[in-house]
């Protein structure tokens, strides 16, 4: 078995490193955009006035690195060439996101904002895998070119994992729908024209089928975004959505009536094995930066890097990071090659591992750099902020673990006992 990467792929990774160099580098520099990622970054980046939401000129910067990776090519690498993109394969976006990510914090690859000159577009393959004509006509191009921005509303106050006992309804009137409910870190609402939105639609609590996405402009009556959440790591784009008797016709539902959960099953899958990817990245970045400083750090006459009470702890995360690493590439190739449900829970496994593996990183690195690794002078604690989250959004470790489980002892996958 080959375990080099395809020369193809190290050739493209050394063009977007130029890329990078010549075109978002000077970006960064200029203006005094450094402030968006020293130890200024939180504050300037968020506007507190405004509910904790990201800053206009912090959001506008992002709009210009996405331009310029767009017209050269790079945003949409890993979508089909019928949208722009270059087919970029699992495998390739696996290891592309690694690599940005390791390059540590930077306009290059702001994760906190799932900012990248190599984007990640979960809605456009979402929309491409259930959308309509019709949809992706209205919403692709616009998305993609920053005109447009859907945001995704599947948990509610009462309903995170167990999203197949959510409350928000949907009731035929005529040709129409009328939703009603509630939702909770509702992403993108500071600055989406429509939001993604599921609701039972028939069904009892607890089934899967039943629940339907709808398409709904948030500018319908008796939608309401009615606060952000303010998060450990800021700015937020969390929102708290009440819909009251929100009326949206039939053609704005998005795939199959009931099937809304394999739309919603599409988006996490193709989230949780790049933001597994970029948490490997950002790990090695803690580790090899903690090296760094331990061999230059002197204390009591000698280099940190001869205490083993510094080297164990990181010989112990470089490890990990080389464990994770194969099996996050290992899925990701496996993903372009059979469907997503045969390896779901490979797929949570490489989650839940890299997430702790990256809090782990950033943690240790804040350790060994001592009171600099605690202050925002320093990258590791913004990496753990962040990273953090993962561990609980988009289906908890508890919950992705649950999934390995289910496969292992054959009460769900492919080998699913009594089939």
């Amino acid at each position: 078995m080959d375990f080099e990467l395809p020369t193809t792929l190290t050739e493209r990774l050394t063009e977007l490193d130029d890329f990078i160099q010549r075109e978002i580098v000077p970006l960064q520099e200029q203006d005094d955009n450094q402030r968006f990622f020293d130890h200024r970054r939180e504050w300037a980046r968020t506007d507190f006035e405004a509910g904790g939401t990201p800053r206009p000129e912090w959001e506008e910067l992002l709009g210009e690195m996405k331009r310029r990776a767009d017209r050269a090519g790079w945003l949409r690498y890993g979508l089909p060439k019928e949208v722009g993109g270059s087919d970029g394969s699992n495998f390739d976006m696996a290891v592309i996101r690694e690599h940005l990510a390791h390059k540590g914090l930077g306009l290059h690859n702001d994760l906190q904002n799932e900012s990248s000159v190599v984007g990640n577009f979960p809605v456009a393959h979402m929309l491409l895998g259930f959308g309509s004509p019709e949809q992706l006509a209205e919403y692709m191009e616009p998305m993609l070119a920053g005109q447009k921005r859907i945001g995704f509303g599947l948990t509610e106050p009462d309903h995170g994992s167990d999203a197949t006992w959510m409350e928000t309804t949907a009731v035929r009137d005529g040709d129409d729908w009328i939703i009603n409910g509630k939702k909770r870190f509702n992403s993108g609402m500071h600055s989406a024209t429509e939001d993604v939105v599921f609701a039972r639609t028939s069904g009892e609590d607890g089934a899967a089928r039943g629940i339907t996405a709808f398409f709904v402009p948030v500018d319908a009556p008796g939608f309401s975004v009615d606060f952000h959440w303010w998060t450990l790591n800021m700015p937020t784009d969390h929102a708290e959505v009440t819909l009251r008797d929100v009326r949206v016709p039939n053609s704005a539902i998005f795939g199959e009536e009931g099937g809304g959960l394999a739309v919603a099953q599409t988006f996490v899958h193709e989230n949780r094995i790049r933001q597994a990817a970029s948490g490997v990245g950002a790990a090695q970045y803690c580790i090899d930066r903690s090296v760094e400083y331990a061999r230059e750090r002197v204390t009591f006459g000698q280099p940190l890097a001869t205490r083993q009470a510094i080297q164990w702890p990181l010989v112990e995360l470089h490890t990990e990071a080389e464990l994770v690493r194969g099996l996050v590439r290992k899925t990701a190739w496996e993903l372009d090659r059979v469907p997503h449900m045969q390896i779901s829970d490979k797929v949570s496994m490489c989650n839940y591992r890299a997430n702790r593996l990256v809090c782990d990183a950033a943690d240790r690195a804040m350790q060994v750099h001592g009171g600099l690794g605690y202050s925002r002078h320093t990258p590791f604690e913004h990496i753990y902020r962040h990273h953090r989250r993962y561990r609980i959004t988009e289906g908890a470790e508890e919950v992705q673990i649950r999934k390995v489980a289910a496969y292992l002892f054959r009460f769900a996958g492919p080998d699913k006992a009594g089939r």
